[in-house]
């Protein structure tokens, strides 16, 4: 090799190692669909919430406005029909993907069709995530941030130890902080005019002004500790904390001329809460001989939750004219037991069987008072409610030869919720049988293609709180009578599980640097659908009739959808190119909800696509990378019953980030989230037998930038 003249540093070309634990090689040997999305995924663009870093994934949705997060939905499916799991248990109740910073994640898990051991209550499908694992190295990482969303300012830091207990246990811990403060603008304008004459009936105007601040502490640890000879203990504790307070004002405007009379002209209102959550995890694995392994888990733990809030009603004159102070305060319990064995047959059989116990308890206090007297009392202020799960399963994953893996489970898992208050008790006990079948294809078996097919059954369980909701009352009509578009709500002791027959179809071409194309077909068959369904009642709280929402089993669905991926880099496709990588995405959504007229009776939350696109590259003479993405959700309009119809408009939302890599040890990043702020719009028409209610509300959303110091200690 001739020697570099000395004003020029040596050039080196480039060398990829791909590992058979990446995130591309799991998902291309897993029988089941999966996508894995690794750690350095996760904190590419400093997001502040775990469900920001999922809505860039094939067909996964966010409820909130742009850039702020929200509930998670698979294939735009919501309501609870995406099971979500930490470290591959389902998540203890009170617990939010809003607790938990990405920080403190090793990888994510995304699995399209439901299995036996990972469960059945997933419709549209299930997200693990799993925590930080004990790695093999020390390493001792402290990262620190601000960020800042319009007027508002944030900051976090979290610090991860990787070490060893006496040389011979591994452990990883991991601490995270973090204050933020948010301001939420509103307004509404709900429009009510006569259906027969077309005359005014009511035209009202709302605005609001919120500020909300929240400060948080999360600890959790992994400590592996070895018993012997295929013998080892794994501890999992966690602690979550977290207070935080509320702000707001409003202005009720409305026209002269109406048949309504005006219930105030503005408001204040004081909020706080705070959570704390304990849980620990045992597993316990036992390696019998190199065929067999017995793997028992027991985790449990509790959580409080105390929330109070104070609204004041004001007239024209700023006149105190009502109050409503709402204490709640919750506790909740929950233990778990699993235990699994496996074993490997010499034929390539892979067989795995489980028995399942799940238990959760919650207590409740609430009370409830307008103008200092209470209200609702017949339900009890205190109430109680249980659930218990019963799951058994078996499965049998298998080589059939070189070209064909199959997958076969069998699920049967049993749900008894209770309720009891003072004077209200209600009960609730459903069984489902999930068979389950996957299988995979390649026409080669050096080939970097195959196909992927799974025909399987699931199902999804009403929720405590729409068994056993104590009802609540409209803010804007509290008393006497109210309307169908501000209508009370409660739940529904009688609901049936929903279940769904599934069928996927899928082709993927892995590319030679670990890049992937990939088609999935989804379908899914839904019976006896959960929907709120507003009904005029008469009931216990009131001596006028109410309209009242209720979840009910409404009838049958169906769901299907195309969902395309590729994940290249640009030197794989053009020779010569930069290797810049690219990832992009669309999802074609479906869904037909049979009871409800057409057109645009779709599921509710499923927008009819969804689509992302980013790119990011390392400069090769510089310490310093960046990217972008664009996560784009068009508008859509939905009917939701005969009389209910709703339109919700478009969500664009671009990210981009710069890493310098300062030293080995030392790294900046710059990010910068909802590049392009736009209002969200949203927009819900009610039709009665003489009127036709429309309510238009735009929620603006705000630039977020952050600054991050990432050090290796």
């Amino acid at each position: 090799m001739l020697p570099q003249p000395r004003n020029e540093p040596p050039q080196l070309n480039r060398v990829e190692v791909t590992g058979k634990d990446s995130d591309v090689e799991q998902r291309r040997t897993s029988t089941a669909s999966r996508i894995v999305i690794s750690k350095e995924e996760i904190g590419r663009y400093g997001d502040s919430s775990v469900s920001e870093v999922l809505k860039r994934l094939p067909g996964v949705t966010t409820g909130g406005r742009p850039g702020r997060g929200g509930d998670v939905r698979m294939r735009g499916m919501g309501g609870g029909y995406t099971q979500i799991l930490l470290n591959g248990e389902r998540m203890p109740p009170g617990f939010s993907l809003d607790n938990l910073p990405p920080d403190q994640l090793e990888r994510i898990e995304v699995m399209r069709a439901p299995t036996a051991e990972f469960g059945a209550r997933a419709v549209a499908g299930t997200i693990n995530i799993v925590l930080k694992e004990a790695l093999k190295k020390t390493a001792n990482e402290l990262r620190a941030g601000i960020s800042g969303e319009g007027d508002q300012a944030s900051a976090n830091a979290s610090w991860t130890r990787n070490n060893k207990i006496a040389e011979t246990i591994p452990y990883t811990f991991t601490l995270s902080v973090n204050r933020s403060n948010t301001r939420d603008d509103n307004l509404s304008r709900t429009l009510w005019t006569d259906s027969a004459t077309d005359t005014l009936v009511l035209d009202q105007t709302a605005t609001s002004t919120t500020r909300n601040q929240r400060q948080g502490f999360n600890a959790n640890a992994r400590i592996q500790i070895p018993l012997g000879a295929g013998e080892s203990l794994t501890v999992v504790p966690m602690v979550i904390a977290g207070n935080g307070n509320s702000h707001s004002s409003g202005r009720l405007d409305q026209a002269p001329g109406g048949a309504i009379t005006q219930p105030y002209a503005s408001t204040a209102s004081e909020g706080s809460g705070t959570f704390a959550m304990a849980r620990a995890n045992l597993q316990w694995q036992k390696r019998i001989n190199d065929a067999s392994r017995l793997d028992l888990r027991l985790n449990g733990g509790g959580s409080r939750n105390i929330s109070q809030s104070l609204r004041r009603e004001f007239d024209t004159n700023r006149t105190l004219i009502r109050t409503t102070d709402d204490s709640t305060e919750t506790r909740e319990n929950n233990w778990a037991l699993n235990g699994k064995a496996s074993h490997q047959l010499e034929n390539d059989h892979s067989l795995v069987a489980g028995l399942e116990f799940d238990s959760s308890v919650r207590r409740q206090g609430r009370t409830t008072l307008q103008n200092g007297l209470p209200i609702l009392t017949e339900f009890g202020d205190d109430v109680s409610a249980s659930s218990l799960r019963t799951a058994t399963y078996v499965q049998d994953e298998w080589n059939i030869n070189k070209q064909v893996a199959a997958y076969a489970g069998l699920r049967w898992e049993s749900i008894a919720t209770q309720s009891d208050s003072a004077t209200y008790a209600v009960g609730n006990t459903r069984s489902v049988l999930t068979p389950l079948l996957h299988a995979t294809y390649k026409p080669d078996e050096k080939s970097r293609n195959q196909w992927r097919t799974s025909l399987t059954r699931s199902y999804k369980a009403a929720s405590l709180q729409e068994l056993v909701a104590r009802p609540s009352i409209s803010q804007r009509f509290p008393t006497g009578t109210n309307e169908v578009s501000s209508p009370d709500r409660a739940g529904n002791p009688n609901l049936n599980p929903e279940l769904a027959s599934g069928f996927e179809l899928a082709y993927e071409h892995y590319l030679n640097k670990g890049g992937l194309i990939s088609a999935n077909f989804f379908y899914r068959r839904i019976s006896d659908l959960i929907r709120s369904a507003v009904a005029l009642e008469s009931v216990s709280w009131s001596d006028q009739k109410r309209w009242v929402s209720r979840p009910q089993n409404v009838g049958n669905a169906t769901a299907q959808g195309i969902e395309l991926e590729a994940k290249v880099r640009l030197d794989e496709l053009w020779d010569g190119a930069l290797p810049v990588a690219l990832r992009t995405n669309l999802s074609v959504l479906d869904s037909t909800v049979d009871p409800v007229p057409r057109p645009n009776n779709r599921l509710e939350g499923q927008p009819k696509s969804t689509a992302n696109f980013g790119a990011d590259y390392k400069l090769r003479n510089l310490p310093i990378s960046f990217g972008g993405s664009v996560n784009v959700t068009p508008g859509y309009d939905l009917q939701v019953s005969d009389i209910q119809s709703t339109r919700t408009g478009t969500k664009v939302v671009a990210d981009a980030f710069v890493l310098w890599s300062v030293d080995r040890e030392t790294q900046l990043r710059f990010t910068l989230n909802n590049l392009a702020p736009r209002d969200y719009l949203n927009t819900s028409t009610a039709l009665n037998a003489t009127q036709r209610q429309v309510t238009e509300s735009n929620n603006p959303s705000h630039l977020n930038w952050g600054v991050r110091l990432e050090l290796k200690l």
